[in-house]
């Protein structure tokens, strides 16, 4: 079966897994009821969580990732009836007595470890948003909002994604080559950023973000369910209530901190959109205002023209076997641990070429699993991703339940002719998704609640951002960085290129990430909205960004990041900072420290989300960083590099 599952060897026992995961939910809510306040009710509450994650963490992933349309129905329909059970546990109101008669228990609450104490109230956290504090009435009310919540994100998203379609006759015949054509109609399915016609991206732009009457009113009502559901449970707005535990806390933090990340960009945006700019003229005299359709593309001219960074003449040193070896190799050094292969059972796995890692420690053992589904196939969603299929935590027997996890990634197969070979933004993101997987191994919590990278969203990206600082310094890269025909190294100056070309026009790709990151905190700000979500981006995008906004677009419905981080898109900044930070004070001086590893791994790898984030942050750094400290880490970033600088002159 999936993952070793033997229900699950064909779609049918999805519902078997279910129901066997309902029933045993029922009878541990019996059981937890009737059990004396104390350590064991978080224990029990605990089991109850990961019996139902067990199936819907598992069938998440399933739903998206299997070749088998039979099996991802399967999998959707259990994820849909999970869902359900746990909001109705959300809102048991005996269930909460049960936990709330050990928060009121002082005695007993005072004589449990810190972590317990955190996932009792984590859990009476998830009470609470629910609205269990209700009358019968307003709960039901809170249970069918998070249902049409839930109904709306699945809509939504897929409308992210939907193609437009135009009559061809519209375009000017020798640019219909670019999209699809479907009788009469070209089809235009997404935004063709990198094409050098500036006409084929003026005309995706406006087509493809043409607004959608139908995925328009998803959004508002989704806004507005939001918000209604915040205010029904006692919170401000939807954003108070999503930050709640968070590294940032509210809303305000998160307002100071892009406020003045932007103040500090602006100079030097506006410097990138003058180099944009002439780039512009040079290149093409017609039309020299710069617009959203020309970022991405003359930014990546200009730092293809400065760096001669062609990918071509990197693949060839970044074989997939000698990425993985330089992981294996980093990790051995930093934290004693070593990836080996592992022969799959029939069954265990949905497609061939998926391959299964055991995580194994120099001392303590066997830490768990990583299903690796590194290559394209039909079908497959182009996202790179991690995946928790099974939490870790401490069973009732004192045996310890292994996590396993899956990382997806989108890579061309072998050739007859070579292996597997990544470009140099390939082989960043695979030390991206690792950088989850070791959280995820190395998060070894008593609890499956908070174990690996369940915590809070702004601190679940600095694993995986800090492995991106690695994979971009010369020490580490040059440990495995070889040409799979010659076995000659990667030469130092190449890689000290590639890393220069990244920082230019980096302000001005930190300031459209500002500018998302802004409308996300206003759209699920204060309710009713003071404009339509359209007035909104465009005073926005030309507050923030700087860049005009395009009558008769509508990008918002195609920011499918509203559904899982809405009000949360600022994490991606902060978490960079933090990233940024740790690097520079604990490994830049030696990224192969294996005591820094040591403490990386105690202060922030190993509480999962078991203790605060900021509580974390301040163990690996030894001080309480500010927001003023977060910005000048993310600004510091962008500087160049003096020895590259003269090197390359």
């Amino acid at each position: 079966g999936l993952f070793g599952v033997p229900e699950l060897s064909c779609p049918e026992g999805f519902q078997e897994a279910q129901d066997k995961a309902l029933q045993e939910s029922e009878q541990l809510v019996q059981k937890v009821c009737s059990t004396p306040p104390g350590p064991e009710t978080v224990m029990i509450f605990d089991q109850l969580s990961d019996g139902l994650c067990r199936v819907a963490d598992l069938a998440d992933f399933v739903k998206i990732a299997h070749p088998d349309f039979a099996f991802r129905e399967a999998a959707e329909e259990a994820c849909r009836n999970i869902g359900t059970m746990v909001e109705k546990l959300n809102t048991d109101v005996e269930l909460c007595q049960s936990l709330r008669r050990l928060l009121a228990d002082e005695i007993v609450m005072g004589s449990l470890d810190p972590e317990t104490r955190r996932v009792a109230e984590l859990f009476m956290f998830d009470f609470e948003i629910s609205g269990i504090h209700l009358d019968e009435e307003k709960r039901k009310k809170a249970v069918n909002l998070n249902v049409r919540i839930l109904d709306l994100c699945n809509e939504f998203l897929t409308g992210t994604h939907l193609p437009n379609k135009i009559d061809k006759h519209v375009l000017p015949e020798h640019i219909w080559y670019n999209f699809t054509a479907e009788g009469n109609y070209l089809q235009v399915a997404g935004l063709h950023a990198d094409c050098p016609d500036d006409l084929v991206r003026e005309a995706a732009y406006k087509i493809f973000l043409y607004p959608n009457a139908e995925q328009l009113s998803r959004l508002e009502e989704l806004l507005a369910s939001r918000n209604s559901l915040a205010q029904l449970v006692g919170y401000e707005t939807f954003a108070h209530r999503a930050l709640q535990g968070t590294m940032a806390k509210n809303p305000e933090t998160v307002r100071q901190f892009l406020e003045k990340l932007s103040d500090q960009l602006s100079k030097r945006t506006q410097k990138d959109f003058e180099m944009m700019t002439k780039m512009k003229m040079k290149l093409n005299s017609q039309n020299s205002k710069l617009m959203p359709w020309d970022h991405p593309y003359y930014s990546g001219i200009l730092r293809a023209e400065r760096y001669n960074i062609d990918p071509g003449l990197y693949c060839p040193f970044f074989s997939l076997g000698a990425c993985m070896e330089g992981l294996n190799s980093l990790f051995s050094q930093l934290l004693g641990i070593c990836l080996y292969a592992e022969q799959t059972q029939r069954g265990e796995v949905w497609s061939e070429d998926v391959r299964k890692l055991a995580v194994v420690h120099e001392t303590e053992g066997l830490l768990g699993y990583i299903y690796c589904d590194f290559f394209q196939r039909p079908d497959k969603p182009h996202q790179d991703c991690h995946f928790t299929v099974r939490g870790g935590r401490l069973r009732e027997n004192g045996e310890y339940q292994l996590p396993v996890v899956v990382l997806m990634l989108s890579l061309p197969h072998s050739t007859r002719g070579a292996p597997t070979l990544l470009s140099p933004g390939m082989m960043e993101n695979l030390f991206h998704e690792m950088g989850h997987a070791m959280h995820s191994m190395l998060g070894r919590t008593r609890y499956q609640h908070v174990t690996g990278t369940r915590c809070p969203t702004d601190f679940a990206e600095v694993p995986s951002i800090l492995m991106e600082y690695f994979a971009n310094d010369y020490r580490v890269v040059n440990q495995f960085a070889r040409h799979y025909k010659t076995g000659q190294p990667l030469p130092k100056n190449m890689v000290s290129r590639l890393c220069e070309s990244k920082k230019v026009c980096a302000a001005a790709d930190m300031q459209l990430q500002v500018f998302y990151a802004a409308l996300d905190q206003i759209y699920h700000g204060k309710h009713p909205l003071k404009k339509s979500t359209t007035e909104i981006l465009k005073e926005t995008q030309e507050k923030v960004y700087g860049l005009p906004y395009v009558p008769n677009t509508a990008w918002q419905l195609r920011f499918s990041h509203l559904v899982g981080y809405g009000a949360k898109y600022y994490s991606y900044l902060m978490s960079r900072a933090v990233a940024s930070m740790v690097w520079k004070q604990c490994f830049a001086q030696n990224p192969f420290d294996r005591a820094m590893g040591e403490r990386y791994r105690r202060e922030m790898l190993a509480h999962g989300g078991g203790k605060e984030p900021i509580l974390m942050v301040q163990g690996m750094l030894q001080k309480s960083p500010s927001v003023e400290d977060f910005v000048d880490a993310l600004v510091s970033d962008l500087d160049q590099d003096f020895e590259t600088f003269i090197m390359d002159s």
